[in-house]
């Protein structure tokens, strides 16, 4: 919502998740994210998690040689976004699963992600 009153949509509806009821758009993530120099590609998703209903989780590409954990994440995240919209959770991927046009199959991530993370 801006100064005036109005209501913007930054990313898909069916990509916002809420987490402990907060709507949050992966869009906003992913673009504080890609400014981070060891990632090439990322995703974020929201996964269930039993206090706060669903949490992000960012899948990640890193660049060649270069490694990215959590913290760094978390590190990055500092200041440049609210506490409960950084990613609570992290999976490395060689490539992130694309349609035949280039986009980003979030739908993919949301049926393998939760599997890897054990969840």
């Amino acid at each position: 919502r801006d100064g005036d009153g109005f209501y913007y949509i930054e990313d898909r509806l069916k990509d916002m998740y809420i987490s402990g009821g907060e709507n949050i758009y992966p869009a906003e993530i992913e673009g504080v994210l890609y400014g981070m120099e060891d990632i090439a590609e990322v995703a974020v998703i929201g996964v269930s998690d039993e206090k706060w209903g669903q949490v992000g989780c960012a899948a990640v590409v890193p660049k060649d040689g270069q490694i990215i954990d959590l913290v760094a994440i978390a590190s990055y995240c500092e200041g440049r976004l609210a506490k409960y919209k950084q990613p609570a959770h992290l999976v490395i991927l060689q490539a992130l699963p694309r349609n035949a046009t280039g986009k980003v199959l979030k739908f993919k991530l949301r049926e393998t992600v939760p599997a890897q993370l054990g969840l």
